[in-house]
């Protein structure tokens, strides 16, 4: 009986533990900053929020999978600056300018994950290696495309896309809702998803079972590219302009934001609603901090802190389980496939 409490109060907390921190951290500084509180700021938190939304959830994908990527960031700057170039510099007008230099982005995103994803497996790279490269690459190259100036002068229709609401709900917002939708559904009701948690929780295991491994590899971070474009896009339009070092840093904050919501660094546990629960506590958590006039360096103090703090609850929850003989489980049922001998281990 206790080896069954325990594993449904682990599964409790991975599920509530986050949101409740979330409410709790609102409610403090709710009581501490009135301002807070109102409608404006909460507009204004839901559009910081609405990026690092996109960019977890790709992320999770490539945590779940017992990887990780460290070039959202690049290139998400990379992509805002080869869209911004081709909507100003193209010569086309504003109705052929802004879905090209959209489309323009998104696939140099695209491009990105494939590469990120042909390292990790077919070169059998680590991941950590690959998209440490991949990060170097895409900043070096926003740099060379733009000589480090910053490109402006966007068409008014683009900038609707990070500037614009939609029934008092801004557009970014709306976005990442729908991203965020894709990823639980994508995670939870489909054979991909199933997939994703088999690999993170062992890919021996997992190719034994006919996954096949390398393919789930490469779709996940090849799919983490793309939405880090999508983010690009989504910010360039808020900011009005691109410049090269857009993203920087963005990586962590994304990292946090999965990690803050449940998701496990050794992959095979974890969600897409928990990772945009932390990205919501990172949201709140800076918002609160600039309110109360904290300055930058001691909100990544701050922040830093509260991510140590999760990362080892969750450790302590592990240990908790493994001496009382139970082993937390992904969302769902047992991950399961039918066996195939065409497919080959990913090395691990």
């Amino acid at each position: 009986m206790g080896r069954w409490t325990s594993l449904w109060a682990g599964r409790a907390w991975q599920s509530a533990g986050p949101l409740l921190g979330l409410l709790l951290i609102g409610l403090l500084l709710a009581l501490v900053k009135p301002e807070f509180a109102t409608p404006e700021n909460f507009q204004l938190l839901l559009r910081q929020i609405s990026f690092n939304v996109v960019l977890a959830v790709g992320m999770t994908l490539v945590i779940l999978t017992a990887g990780i990527d460290l070039s959202v960031g690049s290139i998400l700057g990379l992509a805002g600056c080869v869209l911004a170039l081709v909507m100003v510099r193209s010569g086309l007008a504003e109705a052929q300018a802004v879905p090209l230099g959209i489309l323009a982005g998104l696939g140099v995103g695209l491009l990105c994950g494939v590469l990120n994803g042909l390292c990790v497996t077919l070169l059998e790279l680590p991941p950590f290696i690959a998209t440490l490269g991949m990060m170097s690459a895409a900043r070096g190259m926003a740099l060379v495309l733009t000589g480090g100036y910053s490109i402006s002068g966007l068409p008014d229709a683009f900038k609707f896309l990070g500037q614009g609401f939609l029934l008092w709900v801004p557009v970014p917002a709306f976005v990442a809702g729908v991203v965020a939708l894709w990823g639980w559904v994508g995670l939870k009701h489909t054979r991909f998803g199933r997939y994703v948690y088999a690999i993170g929780g062992s890919s021996l295991a997992a190719y034994l079972s006919g996954v096949q491994v390398k393919q789930v590899q490469f779709w996940v971070y090849t799919l983490c590219g793309l939405l880090s474009a999508l983010t690009g896009v989504l910010l360039v339009a808020r900011l009005g302009s691109a410049r090269p070092t857009d993203g920087m840093g963005y990586e962590l904050n994304a990292i946090a934001a999965v990690v803050i919501g449940g998701t496990s660094l050794m992959g095979g546990q974890g969600s897409v609603v928990g990772s945009v629960v932390g990205a919501a506590i990172i949201g709140v958590l800076r918002n609160g901090l600039v309110l109360m006039k904290v300055s930058d360096y001691w909100q990544q103090v701050i922040i830093g802190g509260v991510i140590i703090f999760v990362v080892a609850l969750d450790t302590l929850q592990k240990r908790r389980s493994q001496t009382t003989g139970a082993r937390p489980l992904p969302p769902g049922d047992e991950v399961m496939a039918p066996p195939s001998s065409s497919v080959s281990p990913s090395g691990r």
